[in-house]
């Protein structure tokens, strides 16, 4: 089920050192890969491990270009880590290749909905009224598309998957079970002790290239629409509320929530288990670290991290106004050890 080097860089490139004919079963990470697989050492702080794995070939750096030929066969590009990711795509066409395209006599399609060439629907899928799916789009086993939602080319909408009615999903994406677009983001009005539902008049527009983890959740918007931009990547378990609008090529990690109307840049990335709050925007370029919380926009781009125990709330407020008067506080405190040890200079002079 491998391939030879040869095939490999005759297909994605790069300078082969080695025979061409050297076999390679699979790819590995590099402390455990054995000799018939393939790893990579993505920079030169990490040369001791091109002597010390057993990989029968790597993929390095022309910087260490020199040490991996030393030890055996090796594939040479500017990047490494591209470059295996590069790979993992090639491989999975080439040793796990899509079915034919087909409706599962199971699935039930409207007969309003518009599909495309190549569209292939699992059994138990749901595709509503005025619903279109673009070429090559793969709808999963009991996944729902409702009423004239839209998704685009060659996207992959995997089992148990809802896309919420006249929503849309640009070409390319990837969307793991369980997640779901265009439930009602969460607006109630609080009247007389009780909460009265405002209906959710918005939708989702989803860009193209955008991956979502599983059973992540991105809701529609109260009047206007929830956006995610070209390129997005949300992990697993992840919450966007209504009204969001979120970056070309940002990334979240799991368990991120963002509450209503953030507006989050281009080119940010957020930590596992963060939160952004409502109504906050993020520059493009702004960096969040795992378990922060966000409580204020930030304007200028940065890595950006906010963690503080947890407390009464009322001590907690006065705690946080301490903190931000800190540096303040040491500088003087400086200064006070400065005029004393000059004070004491003086006194003990004969």
């Amino acid at each position: 089920m491998g391939r030879p080097l040869g095939v490999i860089v005759e297909a994605l490139g790069g300078k082969l050192v080695g025979s061409p004919d050297q076999y390679v079963a699979r790819m590995a990470p590099i402390g455990s890969a054995e000799p018939d697989e393939i790893a990579f050492v993505a920079q030169a702080r990490y040369a001791s491990q091109v002597q010390s794995t057993r990989a029968g070939a790597l993929i390095v750096t022309p910087a260490l270009e020199d040490a991996a030929a030393a030890r055996g066969a090796c594939i040479v590009c500017n990047d490494p880590y591209f470059y295996f990711a590069q790979l993992s795509q090639w491989w999975r066409a080439q040793h796990d290749p899509l079915p034919e395209a087909r409706i599962d006599p199971l699935a039930s399609v409207h007969p309003a909905a518009e599909l495309g060439q190549g569209v292939d629907i699992g059994p138990f899928a749901v595709i509503g009224e005025g619903a279109r799916l673009a070429e090559g789009v793969r709808v999963g086993a009991q996944s729902v598309v409702e009423a004239h939602a839209h998704v685009g080319a060659h996207t992959r909408v995997s089992p148990r998957v809802v896309i919420g009615h006249h929503c849309t999903v640009g070409a390319r994406c990837i969307l793991h079970p369980g997640v779901v677009i265009g439930a009602d983001g969460f607006g109630f009005a609080p009247h007389a002790g009780t909460w009265v539902k405002i209906e959710q008049l918005g939708a989702v527009r989803i860009g193209d290239d955008v991956e979502i983890g599983a059973n992540t959740c991105i809701d529609r918007g109260a009047l206007d629409d929830t956006v995610i931009g070209d390129g997005v990547k949300l992990d697993n378990l992840i919450q966007i509320g209504h009204n969001v609008q979120i970056g070309a090529h940002s990334a979240m990690a799991g368990c991120v929530g963002v509450a209503g109307s953030a507006t989050i840049g281009a080119h940010c990335t957020v930590g596992g288990g963060a939160i952004v709050l409502g109504h906050l925007s993020l520059a493009d370029g702004v960096h969040i670290s795992a378990a922060s919380v966000v409580t204020r926009s930030i304007r200028q781009p940065g890595h950006y991290t906010g963690m503080f125990p947890i407390d009464d709330n009322a001590v907690w407020e006065k705690n946080a106004a301490s903190l931000k008067q800190l540096n303040r506080l040491r500088e003087r405190l400086k200064a006070v050890e400065q005029a004393l040890d000059a004070a004491q200079i003086t006194l003990t002079r004969p």
